[in-house]
């Protein structure tokens, strides 16, 4: 039986959600993924073992369309990657789909979406002397990652090219999955069960009635400072904790990645600004405090489809008096994101039987309801 998300279950949030409560709520915007589950945990003898919990996610702005996009990025804690943020920052385009993965897999996945790109014609080409120069072009796929080296076999690199494929092949619109799917396959999250999660909020009429979606790929947190609605979490939920037979990092350790896409007419620096807001929603789960985790925040508008041009363009601006609401979905879609991995996330057993316990919902919801939190 599908286990409920966060809102489903009955926890009592702000906001307005999307049709589908995801990323895939601003229109275009399409997801796709390819989970690897390879071998049991007895497989494990070392890097290159038949045994894997990773994956890739596909996220593409405009669909399987070419297309160049505005956007702008921020970091909170830089222990992590993400590829093509220099020509972010000078352009304020991405050029390309954005994908995760885990964190040796960059390199695989980063050129085999520049092969797919070409192969596809999802790039704008080369001008020369006012022609376009067919196979040259800028090629520029924006991709992060998050370590998931307590379950899988990340020195193994697993992730081949075909998976890479399978994913940017499987974006699609409208109701996404969640939890141990995709890069977020073998993460861990406050040290429950970790992985991949989404959500949206879609403002009034009054508020410019625009769309805002995010998605997280869950893998930070420490659980004594955890807690949902502003109720500590650490000493109320018993049991469910995490079996770790090999190193453990320090608690903390660990990254989040977060793409934010919205229909909202906003230019390069006003997407800088609403990144800048993803640490609210972070914070009030309890966790950004820590040095050894890659928070990495990106963001992208599919308005102003002419934009990018060699020539000259007109574009639309959302003016700065009228972006408030938008920073405020943008931390309520991320606090719920993050919620969301946790609820959908299944109790996993990963490399030297180190196991994350999935979030024990009974507990929660119990917690939450006594607190007057939760229907």
């Amino acid at each position: 039986m599908k286990k409920p998300r966060a809102r489903e279950a009955g926890i009592i949030l702000p906001g307005t959600p999307g049709e589908n409560n995801a990323i895939t709520d601003v229109k275009g915007v399409e997801v796709g993924y390819c989970t690897i589950i390879k071998g049991e945990p007895e497989d494990y003898k070392g890097p290159g073992s038949p045994f894997a919990r990773t994956g890739v996610t596909a996220i593409l702005p405009r669909g399987k369309n070419r297309s160049a996009v505005f956007a702008g990025r921020h970091d909170l804690n830089g222990n992590g990657e993400l590829t093509g943020t220099h020509w972010i920052d000078d352009s304020g385009f991405m050029h390309g789909p954005m994908m995760i993965t885990n964190t040796n897999s960059v390199g695989v996945v980063r050129d085999t979406t520049s092969k797919w790109m070409i192969d596809n014609k999802y790039y704008y080409p080369l001008i020369v002397d006012g022609r376009p120069i067919d196979g040259v072009g800028y090629f520029y796929p924006t991709v992060g990652e998050t370590w998931d080296g307590i379950l899988n076999d990340t020195n193994g690199f697993h992730v081949e090219p075909r998976h890479v494929l399978e994913a940017l092949e499987d974006a699609r619109s409208g109701s996404i999955k969640e939890g141990n799917v995709g890069g977020g396959t073998g993460m861990q999250c406050h040290q429950f069960k970790g992985g991949t999660g989404t959500a949206s909020r879609v403002l009034t009429k009054e508020e410019g009635g625009f769309t805002l979606g995010v998605l997280v790929q869950a893998n930070h947190g420490f659980r004594p400072f955890f807690e949902i609605m502003g109720i500590s979490m650490a000493d109320l939920i018993k049991g469910a904790d995490p079996v770790i037979n090999t190193f453990e990092p320090k608690p903390g350790t660990g990254s989040i990645i977060v793409v934010i896409a919205t229909d909202a007419p906003l230019l390069p620096w006003q997407l800088s600004k609403l990144c800048k807001r993803v640490p609210i929603g972070i914070g009030k789960l309890g966790s950004g405090y820590e040095n050894g985790s890659g928070d990495i925040f990106l963001a992208f508008s599919t308005a102003n489809e002419n934009a990018y041009t060699t020539e000259i363009s007109d574009v639309k601006l959302l003016g700065d008096d009228m972006i408030d609401p938008l920073y405020r979905a943008v931390a309520e879609a991320v606090e719920e994101a993050i919620l969301n991995v946790l609820f959908q996330a299944e109790t996993m057993t990963g490399r030297e039987f180190n196991t994350f316990y999935e979030l024990p919902q009974d507990q929660v919801m119990s917690i939450l309801r006594k607190h007057g939190k939760a229907k």
